[in-house]
């Protein structure tokens, strides 16, 4: 049996493997979600009622769901259900799938935070507007989307260190993420099994990820200050 010192080098090459998935899921999900979540908003605020009742409808099942749930139907279902495995099995296609997952989740969250930041700027800044002559899109961009950020960032700085700890759920359909990694020496690899240490290591990660998170967002708020009225 190795040695302590023998394992952990090992354990360390591989939780950091992992770490990198788990980090290119995070990274991938706030790329796609951001965006997407902007864009949801905008149609749950529309005055167009059949597409408001159809987004705040998918926001709310999404919001409504577990997460592992979704990722399990994403996954599965159009292999089981429609039989056409589109995400093939291997770990590309599986995280993949989890990005797709993940991004529509979030997306729906950041939506309803968005909505709220923009639905919370005073409507008489926006007549202001009007009266100076700028257009709709020139409102939003100078106006409306500058005192929103400043509203949304306690809230979504939440959500996405959230995030950082939701992408373990991942390993549900066998994503080979840090937890993966780490709950791996349990069962046995690399010539190590049996040893539950590695998985506390694992939360030394998530910890320090989410405390330089932290202090990114700290700094962020108070940059923002001069919002405050």
């Amino acid at each position: 049996m190795l040695s302590f010192q023998e394992q952990l080098p090992i354990v360390l090459n591989s939780l950091n493997t992992g770490f990198l998935k788990t980090l290119y899921l995070f990274l991938v999900t706030l790329a796609g979600a951001i965006p997407l979540g902007l864009i949801i908003s905008f149609g749950s605020m529309s005055r167009f009622k059949p597409l408001a009742v159809l987004t705040r409808t998918v926001v709310w099942i999404v919001r409504g769901t577990p997460l592992m749930i979704q990722l399990l139907i994403v996954f599965y279902f159009p292999g089981l259900v429609l039989h056409n495995p589109i995400w093939g099995g291997d770990e590309s296609g599986r995280f993949l799938a989890a990005a797709v997952a993940f991004i529509i989740n979030y997306a729906c969250y950041f939506s309803e935070i968005f909505r709220g930041g923009i639905q919370g700027v005073p409507y008489g800044q926006q007549e202001a507007g009007q009266v100076l002559g700028l257009s709709k899109r020139q409102i939003f961009f100078k106006i409306t989307l500058l005192q929103m950020i400043k509203r949304i960032v306690p809230p979504m700085s939440n959500e996405i260190i959230t995030l950082v700890k939701d992408t373990s759920l991942a390993r549900i359909i066998a994503l080979q993420e840090i937890i993966w990694a780490g709950q791996s020496f349990m069962k046995g690899s690399h010539g190590i099994s049996g040893q539950i240490w590695p998985l506390f290591f694992t939360g030394i990660y998530y910890l320090v990820f989410s405390g330089i998170l932290t202090v990114l967002f700290g700094k962020l708020e108070k940059k923002l200050d001069y919002f405050k009225t």
